[in-house]
């Protein structure tokens, strides 16, 4: 038998993740052989092979657990799995998630999900992918003068879905639309049904002049355009979601100077010394911020994690990793939180930034 080396690396992979996969799930041997014989079979046929529902549920789970960047993966065994491998259109695709952000969204008690779509191994002239980098975000538009009303990490997105016929109403909090496609086909834009995009105002329980900065933000944090593989299989439309920890909104998104650059506004209120760096206005704002943050998404009962309890959280992962005799990867500048990072004990470890299988990888934009 002639194996190519595309068969071959395929198999590798494949023979690899599925004798982990089984074992984990508590396959027989016996198993586990016919599985690796259908699988060698369906690549030496056909150069790819499928997935079960039960080992597309279980990979996306271990590309979670194997997610160097997130210190959520606690709760990688709870992720639930929307197989949309039947999707041959963009509005199929669309169809599914609105049913992912509906279910994901939980009226504000949010529940990890992922969607996968048709696997590029699958369909090689034809890949679904999703162009938007979350499926709910705020649009950026660039003035003539070189500001931005809005989300300025979305000013390129924003000329692309305006190019496409989509038009905004040009105000800090405009959602984008969704934007699909399928293989080389043009790319289609829809507006998400408001009643999906569930927002938070975002209100401090001690400065009541807060909520004259008008800020809000959106609820879930839905990852959208990075490729999912298991075992060898690419999947480039499987977007999932978790749940905010508090710093990523109130430390990154709204205080950012390239983002929001809300901390010069939150001293004003606060009647600080900005005058100089070493009254630590920044610092003493920048608190603040994640305060409210934490407020609002708890009095409107969107599901939120401060940052001590995400790095609580984060050393039972390590912990359970260990006794399951797996190593803890991860990126130690993505782990590690933004606001006061040395009271966590992620500030004091080191960990390895080696790939592990299945994963997820970001992929080329254009």
């Amino acid at each position: 038998m002639n194996v190519t080396s595309i068969q071959q690396d395929l198999l590798e992979h494949a023979t690899a993740f599925i004798r982990q996969c089984y074992g984990e799930l508590g396959k027989s041997a016996q198993d586990i052989s016919l599985r690796l014989h259908e699988v060698e079979a369906e690549i030496m046929q056909q150069d790819h092979y499928k997935h079960t529902p039960e080992e597309l549920a279980h990979g996306a789970k271990m590309a979670w657990r194997n997610s160097n960047r997130c210190i959520g993966r606690l709760f990688w065994d709870n992720l639930s799995v929307i197989d949309a491998r039947h999707a041959g259109t963009t509005d199929e695709m669309a169809e599914a998630i609105w049913q992912h952000i509906s279910s994901a969204t939980n009226g504000g008690k949010i529940r990890p999900f992922i969607t996968v779509f048709p696997a590029s191994t699958g369909f090689p002239a034809h890949p679904p992918r999703i162009w938007n980098h979350q499926l709910i975000r705020y649009a950026g538009y660039e003035s003539d003068d070189g500001t931005t009303v809005g989300d300025p990490a979305s000013v390129s997105f924003t000329r692309l879905c305006q190019e496409l016929g989509w038009q905004g109403a040009d105000t800090p909090h405009d959602i984008l639309p969704l934007v699909l496609s399928i293989g080389n086909s043009e790319k289609k834009w829809y507006n998400i049904p408001k009643e999906l995009t569930l927002e938070v105002p975002l209100s401090h329980p001690d400065i009541p002049a807060f909520e004259e900065l008008g800020l809000r933000w959106y609820a879930v944090p839905f990852v959208s355009d990075m490729l999912l593989e298991i075992g060898g299989i690419h999947y480039t439309a499987a977007p999932f979601n978790g749940w905010y920890m508090g710093t990523e909104i109130g430390a990154r998104n709204l205080a950012d100077k390239d983002r929001y650059n809300m901390l010069p506004d939150v001293a004003r209120l606060m009647g600080l010394d900005t005058s100089s760096n070493a009254s630590l206005w920044k610092d003493k704002a920048l608190v603040e911020l994640n305060v409210a943050v934490l407020h609002s998404y708890k009095a409107h009962g969107v599901t939120i994690v401060d940052h001590h309890t995400a790095a609580q959280q984060f050393m039972r992962f390590e912990r359970n990793e260990r006794e399951s005799r797996r190593e803890v990867t991860g990126r130690w500048s993505w782990l590690v939180p933004p606001l006061s990072p040395a009271t966590t004990h992620i500030f004091h470890q080191h960990y390895e930034d080696h790939i592990v299988s299945p994963q997820f990888f970001y992929q080329n934009k254009s």
